[in-house]
C-alpha cells in the first residue's frame, strides 16, 4: 500500500497547516462479487493515524463507507521542524506507513 501526502514544505511556528493523504487501497466492502459470482472478502482500512514528531495529532477509525483509495484531509498546528508519520492498518492486518518532513521557522 502506498500513499501520497501533501503538506507545506515550510510553515511559521503556530501556523495552521493543511494535511492531505491519499492511500492506494481497494477498500472492499464485502458486498461485491467477483467475475464468477463469489463474494469478495471485506478488506478496508480500519485505522489511520498521524504522529507529528512522535505525538499523535490525528486518528480516524474508517469503515466500509469510505471509497477505494481513501482521501483524508485535516489540519494541525506547525510546532517545530520534524516529521509527520502516517500509519494505517486494514482488515487483513496489513500495515502501511509513510513519512513527510516539514521545516518550521520563527
Amino acid at each position: 500500500m502506498a500513499a501520497r501526502i501533501q503538506i507545506p514544505r515550510q510553515a511559521k511556528r503556530g501556523e495552521v497547516i493543511e494535511v492531505r493523504i491519499l492511500i492506494q487501497h481497494p477498500m472492499e466492502t464485502g458486498y461485491r462479487h467477483d467475475d464468477v459470482g463469489h463474494l469478495i472478502k471485506r478488506n478496508v482500512i480500519t485505522v489511520l493515524s498521524c504522529r507529528y514528531n512522535g505525538v499523535e495529532v490525528f486518528r480516524a477509525d474508517l469503515s466500509s463507507g469510505i471509497s477505494a483509495n481513501p482521501y483524508v484531509q485535516f489540519y494541525t498546528v506547525a510546532q517545530a521542524s520534524g516529521d509527520l508519520e502516517f500509519t494505517w492498518i486494514d482488515d487483513e492486518g496489513e500495515r502501511g506507513s509513510e513519512r513527510q518532513s516539514i521545516v518550521v521557522k520563527g
